[in-house]
């Protein structure tokens, strides 16, 4: 009797143990406020980004991945759960919770079988379920603190989370970095030893929406240090999976919450803010070393993970899986791409869609500039733009378009041929039809799945100079989020014809 039980428990552990070697792993590896285009591989000029760049050649880089906010948790929160950021509910707008019904990607891989963790910076919340009503599994087993000795950046605990993973079950870790958002702690923790030397200053090239000054140039030189810190800590995950075996078997994201916290960057819909760097590592990628320019949206991480997991039943999931583009880089999976720019420390309403080569955007709040968000206001590099703004100092139209007010109410881009989109083709006769039909593209995502442009919405809650907080309780600022008004947060609907 002893020994049939023994043995009987012997190959139930033997089925979990074989049954977690068949099913991948997956790790989202997600910075904080770093641009495409100031990664290596990606064309920087600055980039110092070796491990990144190895990376690519290991696995599939994408050209045209497109955030759905770039804004820190509405982004986050919408990854996780792969939906917009008004189908999240109050999650719209930043510092704000996922409504409570809806799950994660990593709840439903719990239910599955497998073991989630978080190791770095979250940022991202639920609301209380109703009395009697109850929610979806929650999102992790186990969340890490985004602090160690010497290290705040938020990537401490990375490879601690990866070897207190049980090892007879699959894992899905979201290991994200702090880095690189302000304020600057990597200057302070810098080990050249590991990074190597700090970004110099008078030597660095600044995106041509900055000032070439002085302290411009400090500014973002700190910002590069981050972006290389991140890339090394991302280096040591892959190194540690190498050599513990996992490897082959972990299908792995590496991807930005939005763009670089620096004027016409972060928090906007064009590409500095809303474009990703989006490299790729796996068993389902089967042409190592390609570059995709397949339009494709954070969203669709969540549905390809489902898929290669083998869950079927996702309704809640807005996205499209991605694993034909993975197989094969050529491949098609959505016509459009789209995104949204809602209160984030200031009040604002745009939306975007893309097509792969236009972006067209439209502005719902066009009184107010598109400055950027506070801490960005704070920053050394936007009143170096705001003070020559204010003496009549000849500025570039890209520079002047960080204090234009009032917006035009559309905007109209080849990206392509305008990368930082200067050029505003709507109104173009020559454009007309493509304007016509992302417009018309736009309209039906919106009605489809629930968004909203109220009469009211969040106020600003910082002064759009100084980037001081004003002072104010947040009953006085906060308000319902887009798609409140026609219950969003139900609906399931993707927007695409």
């Amino acid at each position: 009797m002893f020994r049939s039980s023994v043995f009987a428990l012997l190959l139930t552990v033997l089925h979990a143990v074989s049954s977690a070697a068949e099913k991948p792993n997956f790790i989202v590896l997600i910075a904080d406020d770093i641009s495409y285009d100031d990664i290596g591989c990606y064309g920087s000029l600055n980039g110092r980004t070796p491990h990144l760049d190895s990376l690519a050649k290991e696995g599939l880089k994408f050209t045209n991945a497109i955030l759905t906010a770039s804004s820190c948790s509405p982004s986050r929160c919408s990854i996780l759960t792969g939906r917009y950021p008004h189908n999240n509910g109050e999650a719209a707008e930043l510092h704000r919770p996922i409504a409570w019904h809806i799950p994660s990607v990593s709840g439903m891989l719990r239910d599955a079988g497998y073991y989630a963790a978080l190791a770095g910076k979250n940022h991202m919340t639920w609301s209380d379920a109703p009395e009697g009503e109850k929610a979806p599994t929650q999102a992790f087993d186990k969340i890490y603190g985004t602090k160690v000795p010497g290290n705040s950046g938020g990537h401490g605990n990375w490879i601690k989370a990866i070897d207190e993973c049980p090892e007879e079950k699959p894992f899905f870790l979201w290991l994200a970095a702090l880095d690189a958002h302000r304020a600057w702690d990597g200057d302070g923790e810098w080990d050249e030893s590991k990074f190597g030397p700090k970004h110099n200053p008078d030597t660095v090239i600044l995106p041509p929406a900055l000032l070439d000054r002085p302290e411009t140039r400090t500014d973002f030189a700190s910002y590069l240090n981050e972006v290389t810190r991140f890339d090394w800590y991302v280096g040591e995950v892959v190194r540690h999976l190498k050599e513990n075996g996992t490897f082959s078997n972990t299908q792995i994201f590496v991807i930005a919450d939005n763009g670089r916290p620096f004027p016409r960057a972060k928090t906007r819909l064009h590409d500095d803010g809303m474009k990703t760097y989006f490299i790729t590592t796996g068993p389902a990628v089967k042409k190592t070393g390609e570059t995709s320019s397949s339009l494709i949206s954070v969203i669709d991480i969540a549905p390809t993970v489902c898929e290669m997991a083998g869950i079927e039943n996702t309704p809640t999931l807005q996205g499209r899986s991605l694993l034909p583009v993975l197989q094969n880089p050529t491949e098609q999976i959505r016509p459009y791409a789209f995104s949204e720019h809602n209160w984030h420390d200031y009040e604002a309403l745009g939306r975007s869609v893309r097509d792969g080569k236009y972006l067209y955007i439209i502005n719902d709040r066009t009184e107010s500039a598109w400055q950027g968000p506070a801490d960005s206001v704070k920053s050394a590099s936007f009143q170096d733009l705001l003070s020559a703004n204010r003496s009549a100092e000849l500025l570039t139209p890209l520079q002047q378009d960080i204090f234009q007010a009032p917006r035009p109410k559309t905007e109209l881009y080849d990206t392509s041929g305008d990368p930082h989109q200067i050029d505003n083709l709507s109104g173009n006769a020559t454009y007309e039809s493509v304007e016509k039909r992302l417009a018309e593209a736009l309209s039906f995502w919106r009605k489809e799945t629930g968004d909203s442009s109220p009469d009211e919405i969040s106020k600003d809650f910082f002064d759009r100079e100084t980037g001081d907080r004003l002072k104010m309780l947040r009953k006085d600022y906060q308000r319902p989020p887009p798609g409140a008004d026609r219950k969003a947060d139900r609906s399931n609907a993707d927007g695409l014809e």
